[in-house]
């Protein structure tokens, strides 16, 4: 399955239109919120990058550098069309070594049923999501130790790219030359639901020590 990573910074206002618009809407906010979750619980900046805010009603992290929070911005919300449509399957962000390897990557698994016809109560659908954020604030011990210089970023993977002819969104979606482990991953379960017409789950994989040995 393509993955693929943001290239130029991308922003605009979400629309949400019909059931669809209003169920990828919350859920591209939510990955915006969780994706800054995780960078923060992985150390990798100083704390002071980071201001608490308040979200779903749970207590959570905001990037303060304008940089930062404008990557994770433009990300989520560049594949809000996408997860529209039901194309994307995972958002993933990936951590690396300084040889360029994989070291971890939390994986957010997604499924939005396009056939779903009766009303979402987004109270309902906030309230399942909300806790997402409160697992993975306290997910740290399932981690591994990162090493001080690396780097991350955050990659989609789809079922099928959008039709660059018809979608601008696509065009800041680049094919990633990211190594790939060779083995498959070790799997940590985080959180999971299944609520039509979202199907999300949250895990962590880690290369394999016989990955870890012949790199």
């Amino acid at each position: 399955m393509p993955n693929s990573k943001p290239t130029t910074p991308f922003s605009g206002k979400m629309e949400r239109k019909g059931n669809q618009g209003e169920i990828a809407g919350i859920l591209v906010e939510f990955l915006e919120v969780a994706i800054t979750s995780v960078v923060y619980l992985k150390g990798i900046y100083p704390s002071g990058a980071f201001e608490r805010r308040r979200y779903m009603n749970v207590v959570v992290q905001r990037a303060r550098h304008p940089q930062l929070r404008e990557y994770i911005h433009s990300a989520v919300s560049g594949l809000l069309p996408s997860i529209q449509k039901g194309l994307v399957e995972r958002v993933a962000v990936t951590f690396f070594n300084t040889d360029n390897i994989p070291m971890e990557r939390f994986i957010f698994k997604l499924t939005v049923n396009q056939s779903f016809g009766s009303k979402v109560e987004e109270s309902d659908l906030e309230f399942s999501l909300r806790s997402f954020l409160i697992k993975l604030s306290v997910s740290q011990p399932l981690t591994t130790v990162l090493p001080r210089d690396c780097r991350w970023e955050i990659m989609a993977y789809f079922r099928s790219l959008p039709q660059v002819s018809t979608s601008k969104d696509a065009e800041m979606w680049i094919p990633t030359d990211t190594k790939q482990w060779q083995q498959p991953p070790l799997i940590t379960p985080i959180k999971s639901m299944n609520s039509e017409p979202l199907g999300l789950q949250l895990y962590l994989e880690h290369p394999s020590p016989s990955e870890l040995v012949s790199g």
